[in-house]
């Protein structure tokens, strides 16, 4: 489900200028959510996220991706099954693929069993008119809707990533590093089960950690 994964990462304290729910990685153009559901058309539920990378490193963004889940459960999360709900993130540029690609075999190892997150370039998606088509009005920010049922089936597993040194490539190393300190992800980091969508739906105060 998007969205509680959305309003994870609308949650960090700085950097975020926008995040919306949608449909991506799949065949068809612009699916509808009955579309998606139904399986015929490719796409998985996803979250599209415009930062700061002077604000936010992009680095702290896919960590909360990796927390903030299961990514070792195959074409579900929780009681949410197809392929609608597979785990997937999807790079613009090599740096990206290469901090996507390190991080995964290092959390892997930590989670102890195959991580199935589908891991692709979003250019692979040009030849079927983009990667990222927009969900609807109604799923937008539904976590923050007055009366929104709170619901998210994701299942973080609460196993923190790996330091970003253990993992990271050294050419990258400065350029990617953290922006958020370990003491925000002791308080703040997801926890087993999902517990985002009781959380407030303001962003985390810079420093409340």
């Amino acid at each position: 489900c998007f969205w509680g994964s959305e309003k994870g990462i609308w949650r960090l304290p700085e950097g975020i200028h926008s995040t919306t729910v949608g449909y991506c990685a799949g065949f068809t153009p612009n699916p509808s959510y009955e579309e998606a559901c139904s399986g015929q058309t490719g796409h998985t539920e996803g979250v599209r996220v415009v930062f700061d990378p002077s604000k936010v490193s992009y680095v702290d963004i896919m960590r909360w991706f990796w927390e903030a889940h299961d990514p070792c459960s195959g074409m579900g999360q929780g009681n949410d099954r197809g392929t609608q709900y597979r785990s997937g993130i999807y790079y613009d540029n090599d740096d990206q693929k290469r901090l996507i690609e390190a991080s995964k075999d290092a959390y892997e190892k930590q989670i102890g069993k195959p991580i199935t997150t589908e891991i692709a370039a979003a250019s692979d998606y040009d030849k079927y008119g983009g990667l990222w088509y927009y969900g609807e009005v109604y799923h937008q920010q539904y976590l923050a809707k007055p009366g929104a049922r709170p619901y998210c089936s994701a299942q973080p597993q609460g196993i923190a990533l790996a330091p970003y040194e253990e993992w990271v490539p050294q050419d990258l190393k400065e350029k990617y590093k953290p922006t958020l300190p370990e003491a925000f992800w002791k308080k703040h980091a997801p926890q087993k089960g999902c517990s985002v969508v009781n959380s407030p739906n303001e962003p985390i105060a810079v420093g409340d950690w």
